[in-house]
């Protein structure tokens, strides 16, 4: 029980200290879909832990799983594991306590599924009511859908036929290519498909309110997102655009008074566009990145350990 014992304090100490590390860096807000991999690194490094632990556990308590498991190891390689050792109540406790985890994350996840779907149906439906299809037109078809509204408004909806809804108010505010520049913020996310890692997060936080690693995930998430659509409109049309379609799109919200609103995170959006912070270099982009895809791979080094000594 040792190894999976191993497995477990690994995945909480990946949990508090590779949170710390990105929340003190300072590259995060440049490189945002590097951070966005990094943080995706982690959960899955916490994660691959628990399902390790859960399988050497379930190994060591019941003949039938330690079986399959290493069925076509030998038997030097199963001894090293030493699964029957200690056979007490502590390997099944754990393997089972772990399972239902599992079973719970993945009900959260389907949940989280279900109810993004139905809220997309809903919008959907109340889209057709504010803009009722002309005989002969099919849903989804058009890629652009305006809406009369007097709140400058712009969103995405995620579909098979994926659609941006913007308002007659919002295109009396945009000015030169600023529309172009939404337009790609909100492409951005699509081609990404940043809705998934939103349900992902969310499912986590939402199941594991108690685990501080996945609530921190889930509001990165929601930040790292709009960071990342940001650089991809910016690209293609400057920052000074987008940064000005932001404001001319939430100017009226009060977003950039001195009280705290729920969309504070926009200004702050603005000034990072405006800031113009070089991008960092290739080469260390590609060690972090490498660095990142570690987290989840020491796990199974740590529990290949015993079989690899065994062969040598």
């Amino acid at each position: 029980m040792l190894l999976p014992v191993a497995l477990l304090l690994l995945g909480a100490l990946t949990a508090v200290v590779a949170p710390r590390l990105l929340a003190r860096a300072d590259w995060p807000e440049r490189e945002p879909v590097v951070a966005l991999w990094a943080w995706q690194c982690v959960v899955a490094g916490v994660l691959m832990c628990c399902v390790l632990s859960m399988t050497l556990s379930a190994a060591a308590a019941w003949q039938a799983v330690r079986g399959h498991v290493f069925a076509p190891a030998p038997r030097d390689v199963v001894e090293a594991y030493a699964l029957g050792a200690g056979g007490s109540w502590a390997a099944p406790a754990t393997a089972v306590a772990l399972a239902l985890g599992g079973v719970w994350t993945a009900a959260m996840l389907t949940r989280e599924i279900a109810r993004a779907r139905a809220r997309r149906r809903k919008r959907r439906a109340e889209l057709l009511l504010r803009a009722p299809l002309l005989p002969g037109e099919e849903p989804g078809a058009d890629r652009l859908v305006v809406l009369e509204g007097e709140r400058p408004d712009a969103w995405w909806l995620p579909d098979t036929a994926p659609q941006l809804v913007i308002t007659t108010a919002a295109l009396r505010r945009l000015k030169g290519r600023q529309l172009d520049a939404v337009l790609a913020h909100e492409q951005g996310h699509a081609q990404a498909r940043h809705d998934w890692l939103l349900h992902c997060s969310g499912a986590l936080a939402t199941g594991f309110p108690q685990v501080p690693v996945f609530a921190a995930f889930r509001g990165e998430m929601h930040r790292l997102v709009e960071l990342a659509a940001d650089d991809v409109a910016s690209r293609r049309f400057g920052r000074l655009t987008i940064a000005l379609a932001l404001v001319e799109l939430n100017e009226d919200r009060g977003v950039f008074g001195p009280c705290p609103t729920p969309q504070a995170h926009v200004p702050q959006r603005v000034h990072r566009l405006l800031s113009a912070r070089p991008r960092l270099t290739a080469g260390r982009r590609l060690r972090l990145t490498a660095a990142a895809a570690l987290v989840p791979v020491v796990p199974l080094l740590v529990t290949f350990v015993p079989g690899l000594r065994a062969l040598g």
